[in-house]
């Protein structure tokens, strides 16, 4: 069957929606998910258990008429704190930065679909709209050619998987999803994570993959002629407002890796992507992918489930004070960068006078991602939010440039900015609009002050600093301490001889005269 094409402005007031007959022109059959669908965090791996990934009713998804759910934005009448992990970003945190959570080019998922019928009349004003048009071309581009490579019934079969899941994935979103009809709904799904599968294919190496044919159309595709726009995408899926849940794409992968001719899982091919292999434990779930770059940061931590259930409960003090990095210099507290092959660790210790910090890297693109993984926890992990725990902690010792100068001399900071005051004045933003519930290094903190209030440890940091600071320095501290010292052995060695003389006068004339 000849597949119609429907023309970009129609495409683009409607969503971008596609019909069943406009992409594939079949129909197909797909297995049902099967098991309870208890915890959406465990997806399985095996081979037995692919079929065991979600589970959701089988019922197509019926939206609850209500004239309010169909005005985007609005919140859900009812809450699923099993399934919801996906939010849109509180204006208390977004007005700080509002560029670090939108998308460049690429737009995913529900919370930002109504960008999509605006893009027109925008990009007139605004270049990024031109690029939604162009990333939304390309998803049909994607689909089409998966569906041209492995033939429409998979397409099918992603369309089904969607269609019966579609009341779970709407769940996933802590915002009302009712104002998108279910058709919409799913066919928005489709193109998106479609695109997400093929684009993390084409980025994989010709090495893993025994066919070279097996890539889409790698040598075809614009986004791999030019790397800057593979790093934006890259970018883009990282924000927290621009994610579908990681267990559907994980599915939709089973059926769509059954046609390649490779052992790579999608789960090895994205930390590949993202630079995370290795950095992952075999173990570790996680939701969407900022969700992702927040968990592999708190592995560092290794917290045991006692220790988080224990901080939920009883959230620790939150940190009213802490001294800067130069007044704790001055009291003798020695910065070292913590033994890490990378700067994803959150751990921070304080014992002898010796702080151990991961090292902060401050390069374009370090405020957009804190930012992202510091309003999930804001949203998701408000009790356990490490990754706020860490940055405040940092905001704390960065007041000035000096600050910077000193933790960079330390190699506590990589700068990658350029001049000093812009990581200072990065860090100190990066806490704006934040709700404190507690911080899990307020016992470091509280020691760190009492070590500064020691008189005795600031005297001997003032010594070390003014008379011990580098070896000649030292080196002429100690002939002078050591010529003191002998000029000082001396004078005292002829006072004391001199002493000894008026104790001791000589004998009288007299005694030596004969009879």
């Amino acid at each position: 069957m000849a597949k119609e094409k429907e023309p970009l402005m129609e495409d683009l007031e409607q969503g971008i929606q596609l019909t069943s007959e406009n992409e594939t022109g079949r129909s197909g059959n797909v297995g049902r998910w099967s098991e309870g669908f208890h915890d959406p965090l465990v997806p399985k791996h095996g081979a037995a258990e692919k079929a065991k990934v979600l589970s959701v009713t089988t019922k197509p998804y019926k939206p609850v008429p209500c004239s309010e759910s169909e005005i985007s934005g609005i919140w859900p009448s009812s809450f699923s704190k099993e399934y919801c992990c996906i939010y849109r970003v509180p204006n208390r945190l977004r007005r700080v930065n509002p560029d670090a959570y939108t998308p460049q080019m690429l737009l995913i998922g529900p919370l930002q679909h109504s960008k999509k019928a605006k893009a027109l009349e925008l990009s007139k004003t605004d270049l990024r709209y031109l690029d939604y048009i162009n990333m939304e071309l390309h998803k049909k581009k994607y689909l089409n050619a998966i569906a041209n490579k492995y033939g429409d019934q998979i397409i099918e079969v992603f369309r089904k998987i969607i269609r019966t899941s579609e009341k779970f994935i709407r769940e996933s979103y802590a915002e009302s999803t009712e104002w998108i009809k279910s058709q919409e709904f799913v066919e928005m799904i489709l193109l998106d994570s479609v695109f997400i599968l093929g684009f993390f294919i084409q980025t994989e190496t010709t090495q893993n993959i025994k066919k070279k044919e097996e890539i889409l159309f790698h040598e075809e595709d614009i986004l791999f002629q030019e790397p800057c726009l593979i790093t934006t995408i890259l970018e883009d899926l990282i924000l927290l407002e621009n994610q579908l849940p990681y267990v559907l794409l994980e599915e939709l992968s089973i059926h769509f890796f059954a046609n390649l001719e490779t052992k790579e899982t999608f789960r090895d091919i994205i930390l590949r992507a993202f630079r995370l292999k290795g950095e992952v434990k075999e173990g570790m779930n996680f939701r969407h992918f900022t969700d992702l770059f927040r968990r592999v940061r708190v592995e560092t931590l290794c917290l045991t489930k006692e220790q988080i259930k224990s901080a939920k409960d009883k959230p620790p003090e939150s940190i009213k004070s802490l001294h800067n990095a130069d007044k704790l210099d001055s009291a003798g507290v020695d910065f070292v960068p913590l033994e890490e092959k990378n700067n994803l660790s959150l751990v921070i210790t304080f014992e002898r006078g010796i702080l151990e910090i991961p090292c902060f890297l401050a390069d374009d693109n370090t405020e957009r991602i804190m930012r992202n993984l510091m309003a999930l926890e804001q949203c998701h992990y408000p009790l356990t939010a490490y990754v706020c725990n860490y940055i405040a902690f940092l905001d704390f010792l960065i007041d000035t440039d000096q600050d910077v100068d000193l933790l960079v001399k330390k190699g506590v900071i990589k700068n990658w900015l350029g001049h000093q005051a812009s990581v200072a004045e990065m860090v100190n933003k990066l806490c704006l609009g934040l709700v404190d519930f507690g911080s899990h290094y307020y016992d470091i903190a509280d020691r760190l002050n009492k070590h500064y209030e020691s008189r005795r440890n600031r005297s001997i940091a003032t010594l070390r600093r003014v008379y011990f600071k580098d070896l000649w320095t030292g080196t002429a501290t100690v002939a002078a301490v050591v010529i003191l010292v002998l000029t000082l052995i001396g004078t005292v060695a002829s006072v004391l001889q001199v002493t000894q003389k008026e104790n001791n006068p000589p004998p009288s004339p007299a005694l030596f005269r004969g009879p």
